[in-house]
């Protein structure tokens, strides 16, 4: 009988891992009727910015280092400053009229600015896990809408074929792609994405040889979004610096949820 209790103990507990590390890949799954269309069909870059993302961009540039670091106090000290652009945010209602990197900077700055907004409601806190429902919670309006984080991501974003917002959105936690220290306006977010693609691939996050790559769990749990032409593997390879063998050995890193706060 103990063995019995024991051994449904441990399925238990992995089970709950396994449920909590995949909460991010299913969080929050509707779009609330936001568009979403696909960029990878974009053929045309929309070089017209109809939102100014300027204080943001200046938010950023004064409480983010170059290494992703956040100085959330700063940004508590500033929090007026913050909150007229959440204001802005929020009182846009995106329409099938806005070019697709319109909307990518738009959803990509709306996460990021209100993950920020989280931290500071709760702060101080050790992880954005210790908050209840971080992902689930629909506190983001957009409009006459609200809407959670993970619906952001997973309804909106992933819907969009574009994969590498993965690298462009931060969750405020070590593991996390950094948050970088300037805004996404449509005008350059196509150099934009590549370039954070490009460091997070080739950053610590990754431990990649020819013969074996030690992986993010990102890679992991949203595996679907980066096989739509090869796989995982092969979309690695495009951005990384050493090149990954087909029958490389390949394992996930375990995820550090601590805030990815500056010291």
């Amino acid at each position: 009988m103990k063995k019995f209790i024991l051994s449904f103990a441990i399925i238990f507990s992995g089970a709950c891992m396994f449920a909590s590390c995949n909460l991010i890949s299913s969080a929050g799954l509707n779009s609330k009727g936001l568009p979403t269309p696909d960029a990878s069909a974009e053929t045309s870059s929309d070089s017209d910015q109809m939102l100014d993302h300027s204080i943001w961009n200046s938010l950023l540039k004064k409480h983010v280092s170059e290494s992703g670091m956040v100085d959330y106090k700063g940004f508590k000290s500033d929090r007026t400053e913050l909150d007229k652009y959440l204001k802005m945010l929020s009182s846009q209602e995106p329409t099938e009229d806005w070019g697709t990197n319109e909307l990518l900077a738009y959803y990509i700055n709306l996460y990021n600015a209100y993950t920020v907004d989280l931290i500071l409601r709760n702060y101080p806190v050790k992880s954005i896990k210790d908050i209840d429902g971080p992902w689930t919670t629909e506190f983001v309006k957009v409009g006459d809408t609200e809407i959670s984080l993970g619906g952001i991501e997973n309804s909106i974003l992933r819907k969009m074929n574009e994969p590498r917002i993965h690298f462009a959105i931060n969750c405020a936690s070590i593991s996390c792609p950094k948050l970088l220290n300037e805004a996404y306006t449509s005008g350059i977010i196509e150099e934009q994405l590549e370039r954070v693609t490009k460091e997070f691939v080739n950053s610590d996050k990754n431990e990649i040889s020819a013969n074996s790559a030690k992986l993010s769990s990102i890679f992991d749990w949203y595996k679907k979004d980066f096989k739509e032409n090869g796989t995982v593997i092969d979309y690695i390879n495009q951005y990384s610096s050493t090149k990954i063998n087909s029958g490389a050995s390949i394992s996930y890193k375990d995820y550090d949820w601590n805030l990815n706060e500056s010291k």
